[in-house]
């Protein structure tokens, strides 16, 4: 079953929630974890997918990582331009990120995010 646009926005602010403590706290790898569960459950939503980019370049900067950085500078840029002609990416994902993703009873697969129009 495939989330519905407010059960996407519900998701995503628990999860930009669950980000925000989790960064407060300097867990690295869990502060990650949940702006990937962002980024894929924001594809079909054109301002939020950017707005995931966006964070995640910022949380690539605080954390002094250019690679990331340069990496979502590149995504930020390629987001913008594929939401404006109607063509999210369905580009690569972090390790792990294809996992079923539970959203108030809701299993949200990203495949099944992606693959919808």
């Amino acid at each position: 079953m495939t989330a519905d646009r407010s059960e996407r926005i519900a998701f995503l602010a628990r999860e930009y929630e669950a980000f925000r403590r989790a960064a407060h706290r300097k867990d690295t790898v869990a502060s990650w974890r949940h702006l990937e569960r962002v980024h894929i459950v924001a594809q079909p939503l054109p301002f939020e997918h950017v707005r995931a980019h966006a964070i995640m370049l910022r949380h690539a900067l605080f954390l002094k990582d250019m690679r990331e950085a340069g990496g979502q500078m590149l995504r930020l840029g390629l987001a913008v331009i594929g939401n404006l002609f109607g063509r999210p990416s369905g580009g690569k994902y972090r390790p792990g990120a294809d996992q079923r993703l539970r959203a108030d009873g809701c299993l949200v697969r990203s495949r099944e995010i992606r693959t919808r129009s």
